[in-house]
């Protein structure tokens, strides 16, 4: 039986982009505010072991940004392929694409387990991890052990987001992140787990996420969908929508990985392994800081998908152009608030032991790296409009474009060829980003009037 509140929603997609946008977002923005506390909550105890435990930690963040890439990339792919299909009034098969995203994050998080054990070591070698390789590995094993409850729980997110329901996963992520908070300090000191510690309480969390949005869909059984094994009746084309949106999103955020791989390589060269504690460090709060500008580009994969699917083309520009307005009033109020307190959020990961050494250096990497955030008020909506017609192979593109071509060149420019050293290389990212934004901004609203032609 499908509740009367996620039939609203799904109303509301097709109906009221705008609106639907904003009760989509909102949720959504709080959940991933709450994700990205995990990795906060993580560097915050770990710091208090010192520098190197918080720089091993950031050597291991590509590897573990490859998980979460896969299960933000394909929770992408199932919102995508279950808006289409609900706004195509088919219901039947919304379910089985549901389900179809279950079992398929489950063959690929065992797969990715495997490889990402293997080629470990190796990777943090290449990375120039060095003496904190014994840090990074004490909490990189127990994370890819338990690689499935972090993929699976991203990915589940997206079956949710595809019904136009944002506020349940939200509860989830509440209560998971209470549960890291008070467990991050029992592993890691009182059981003097270390930062394998934090690991471990990473994954009791995401397990607890996993346990609170099952029970909705196969106890209380109250959601617009049925990801049920009784409704699974394999389809080529369904496994198909899945993947060409999920695979290519997951590839865009592999390649974020690659960038902090050969990033970090980047700054032991122009720099130190203290440079890699600071930018894995400084790019935690980017991601919190950025966090709204990503859930309004996130939610607006199902709302375009809805009306992609319903033949409702005109809403596709009514919701992209409103995403960036707003997108753009909440970028230009954080980068000013980040920037002003600069020195008070660098000093909550540098208030004692070795860890000290590294805060000049944070809080100018917090109050240099803001200025592309109103960029991104374009380029991140722009991004998700290809996700949200289907077209992820061109977001995907887009990605790259940013972080491997226009950001490492700007990067490497500056501080190597031109001498400025570990500065140039946070110029290079801004640089990067506010070239490749503006690209996608106008790719985005070619695309759309095309399609209302």
């Amino acid at each position: 039986m499908q509740s009367n509140d996620n039939s609203k929603s799904v109303d509301i997609m097709l109906g009221n982009p705008k609106r639907a946008l904003l009760r989509i977002s909102v949720p959504l923005i709080i959940s991933l505010l709450i994700s990205s506390l995990y990795n906060l909550i993580d560097a915050a105890w770990v710091s208090g072991l010192g520098a190197d435990a918080l720089a091993g930690v950031g050597f291991f963040t590509p590897i573990f940004m490859i998980l979460v890439g896969f299960g933000n990339g394909l929770g992408a792919g199932a919102s995508f392929a279950i808006s289409k299909y609900i706004g195509e009034k088919d219901n039947t098969k919304a379910d089985n694409a549901s389900i179809h995203s279950i079992l398929l994050d489950i063959v690929i998080s065992i797969i990715l387990t495997v490889v990402l054990l293997i080629l470990l070591n190796p990777i943090l070698n290449v990375m120039g991890a060095g003496q904190t390789i014994g840090y990074a590995t004490e909490y990189g094993v127990p994370i890819l052990l338990g690689s499935i409850l972090i993929i699976l729980s991203n990915a589940l997110y997206g079956v949710f987001r595809g019904e136009g329901d944002s506020k349940r996963p939200m509860y989830a992520m509440i209560a998971s992140a209470i549960l890291n908070m008070i467990l991050d300090p029992i592993f890691i000191y009182y059981l003097n787990l270390g930062v394998g510690g934090a690991a471990i309480a990473t994954l009791i969390s995401s397990l607890c996420v996993i346990l609170i949005l099952c029970y909705w869909l196969y106890f209380k059984k109250d959601t617009y969908l049925k990801p049920t094994l009784g409704n699974f009746n394999f389809k080529k084309d369904i496994s198909m929508d899945i993947v060409k949106v999920g695979i290519p999103a997951s590839i865009q955020l592999l390649n974020n990985a690659f960038f902090a791989a050969v990033f970090s390589a980047l700054l032991v060269y122009v720099g130190s392994t203290d440079s890699v504690a600071v930018y894995s460090t400084g790019w935690r709060i980017v991601i919190i800081t950025t966090t709204p500008l990503l859930a309004i580009g996130t939610a607006l994969i199902s709302v375009i998908a809805a009306n992609f699917g319903a033949k409702n083309y005109r809403n596709i520009q009514i919701a992209h152009r409103y995403a960036m307005k707003v997108s753009l009033v909440i970028a230009i109020v954080v980068m000013i608030l980040t920037n002003v307190f600069a020195g008070d959020i660098a000093s909550i990961f540098t208030s004692g032991g070795s860890s000290a050494r590294i805060a000049p250096e944070l809080t100018s990497f917090i109050a240099w790296i803001v200025i592309y955030y109103p960029t991104m008020a374009v380029g991140v909506p722009s991004t998700y409009v290809f996700q949200g017609i289907g077209k992820g192979i061109t977001a995907m593109f887009q990605t790259i474009m940013r972080e491997t071509g226009f950001t490492l060149f700007f990067a490497v420019l500056l501080s190597v060829v031109l001498g400025y050293g570990v500065w140039g290389a946070w110029m290079g990212i801004v640089l990067g980003e506010i070239v490749s934004n503006n690209i996608t901004g106008v790719w985005a609203d070619w695309q759309i009037k095309k399609i209302n032609k």
